[in-house]
């Protein structure tokens, strides 16, 4: 019985450990005022998007985890819902996260999105942006690239509920 009490505290603290370096994004994403970085990657309509092709509008890139699960799922409605709202005011959404284009395709027929799902399959783009997680999925974090190419806002670790309404925020006041 002593065993087990002395034992405890030790699995229980590097299972925590376990789960911080396992969770936590890879690389440091960049900061505001930097050069987005560019990328080529596979649409969920087959066509591949070029982020310079947004070049005079300003760009929502998230990252998130996985296709068809909860917050993914909250969060991608949520943009969904004030995708009108982001129009108006010359802005763009795009998803990105390790699921390939298929699913993507699989995932916004399902929910009903009509804005662009990125494969970032070798998760190269999520890297580059400091979003790869070591367990091999994209962390949730948003980047709001404004229409020089440049970085505006940093949303790292984002909740999926009150994210879209932030952006939206953010967006009309960076454009004063």
């Amino acid at each position: 019985m002593t065993r087990l009490y002395v034992f405890t505290p030790i699995l229980l603290l590097f299972l925590a450990a376990f789960a911080w370096f396992s969770l936590r994004p890879a690389g440091d994403p960049p900061k505001v005022g930097d050069p987005a970085p560019g990328f080529n990657l596979v649409s969920n309509e087959g066509t591949e998007v070029e982020l310079s092709a947004y070049r005079g509008q300003w760009v929502v890139l998230y990252f998130y985890p996985k296709d068809f699960t909860s917050g993914c799922t909250i969060q991608a409605r949520n943009f969904q819902r004030d995708l009108a709202k982001y129009e108006e005011l010359g802005a763009v959404v795009l998803g990105v996260s390790k699921d390939d284009a298929k699913t993507h395709a699989e995932f916004c027929e399902k929910e009903g999105l009509a804005f662009k799902l990125l494969a970032d399959t070798d998760g190269a783009v999520s890297e580059a942006y400091g979003s790869l997680m070591a367990v091999g999925l994209s962390a949730r974090n948003t980047f709001l690239i404004n229409p020089e190419g440049r970085i505006a806002k940093v949303y790292l670790g984002v909740k999926p509920n009150p994210h879209s309404e932030e952006v939206l925020a953010d967006i009309a006041a960076l454009k004063g």
